[in-house]
């Protein structure tokens, strides 16, 4: 019910593997918010450029190797999913408030360092949605909470490089340099701060969340390598240096989220 940055995107990757690993055939619809198409429902492949796609589904497309399909109306993208790729289930990465789709599970995601803000909705606040939205959901799950919740945690994983994506390197092996640090998503304090843990010394460049990244934007004057997220990176394909890097990362469930999850999977699909 928060407005961007709260971890739901990384939650839809892992998902997809529980789903894959249960022989199922998942596919994923997004609004797809960023998109300059406008032709809809538009399937968005790892190859689609990322102004026609968005970043989000771009993402999702590359990282889960599931068909996507982005568009305003959820139950045309529903169906090309259906008549394309006969998906047997299909998970939304966004439209909790898309009342026209009908919906068998909502999992809400709650980032627990912002929690929900001043509690206010747009545009006093941060919220789509009163709080009290979040007691008519089957799951809550919290970004950053105890393993005794429902809960999972954001880990980061390794560097890729841009101009080469067999290259890898990792954050230890920054640890001690100082970087430019680009974060275009909704909460960049979070990605700063992953950086400043391991130990790298950072000038932190921040832009709003979905930026459509130009060449000007990563030309910093000086020679100093560029971190940035694996979101932020899908939209710089083109203008890329050497020296311009970026970080994956996974999450990793509490063990009652997974189980909580997999009953859901079970009572949905096999029910």
């Amino acid at each position: 019910i928060n407005v961007g940055g709260t971890g739901k995107t990384p939650l839809i990757i892992k998902l997809c593997e529980i789903l894959l690993q249960q022989g199922l055939k998942p596919g994923i619809i997004s609004r797809g918010y960023g998109s300059k198409s406008t032709i809809f429902p538009l399937e968005i492949m790892p190859g689609t450029h990322a102004k026609e796609a968005g970043d989000e589904p771009l993402l999702l497309a590359r990282r889960t190797q599931c068909p996507v399909i982005i568009g305003p109306d959820r139950q045309a993208d529903i169906q090309l999913l259906l008549e394309r790729h006969g998906c047997d289930i299909i998970l939304s990465d966004d439209g909790m408030q898309h009342y026209r789709m009908h919906r068998d599970v909502e999992i809400a995601v709650v980032d627990i360092a912002r929690r929900f803000g001043n509690g206010f909705c747009l545009p006093a606040g941060p919220l789509r949605e009163p709080v009290q939205r979040l007691r008519s959901v089957d799951m809550v799950i919290a970004n950053g909470g105890l393993p005794s919740q429902l809960s999972f945690t954001i880990k980061p994983a390794q560097l890729i490089s841009l101009a080469a994506e067999t290259r890898f390197s990792s954050l230890a092996q920054f640890a001690g340099t100082k970087v430019h640090a680009v974060a275009g998503i909704g909460h960049p304090q979070r990605f700063f701060k992953t950086l400043t843990d391991h130990g790298i010394e950072i000038i932190p460049h921040a832009f709003p969340d979905h930026h459509v990244f130009g060449i000007d934007d990563l030309h910093f004057g000086d020679d100093l390598p560029v971190l940035m997220t694996e979101k932020d990176a899908v939209k710089c394909a083109g203008f890329y240096m050497p020296r311009h890097w970026y970080l994956t990362i996974d999450i990793e469930l509490s063990s009652i989220a997974l189980q909580r999850i997999e009953h859901l999977i079970e009572q949905v699909c096999h029910g």
